[in-house]
């Protein structure tokens, strides 16, 4: 048995799951981190200008599926979730790699986070290449 606790929740303008952008590099909107006060000390060397690794617990994802058409698209073939970004998969986990905008506290606004706003926040890593074009 594995058990995850959220460490904080997505705070964003996107509320409907078809019409967010299915990447954050699409057009996805700034959001906020808002983090529990349990990790608060974690959080302690996050600056303004770092790049994050953003593991989320895709909520309300469809955890039974395992063919998906990549993108929604009719036209592609179906293809075993796991070699796609799907958020419909057994554990939703989603990735995000975001740029730290503007710290207050245990609020951290992020660059583009296709994140729905309230999306649990599971942990985050720092991007350790920066060289790494998104």
């Amino acid at each position: 048995m594995i058990t995850l606790s959220p460490i904080g929740v997505v705070e964003s303008p996107l509320t409907d799951r078809k019409t967010a952008p299915k990447q954050g590099d699409e057009g996805a909107p700034e959001a906020v981190l808002v983090f529990t006060p349990e990790v608060r000390d974690g959080l302690r060397d996050f600056e303004v200008g770092a790049w994050l690794l953003v593991l989320t617990w895709l909520h309300r994802s469809n955890r039974d599926v395992l063919v998906v058409r990549p993108r929604s698209d009719r036209n592609r073939p179906q293809t075993g979730v796991f070699s796609t970004r799907s958020p419909d998969r057994p554990n939703p986990i989603g990735l995000h790699r975001v740029q730290v905008l503007a710290i207050d506290g245990l609020r951290i606004r992020v660059s583009g986070l296709e994140a729905l706003d309230g999306t649990p926040i599971v942990d985050v890593k720092p991007v350790l290449d920066t060289d790494i074009e998104r």
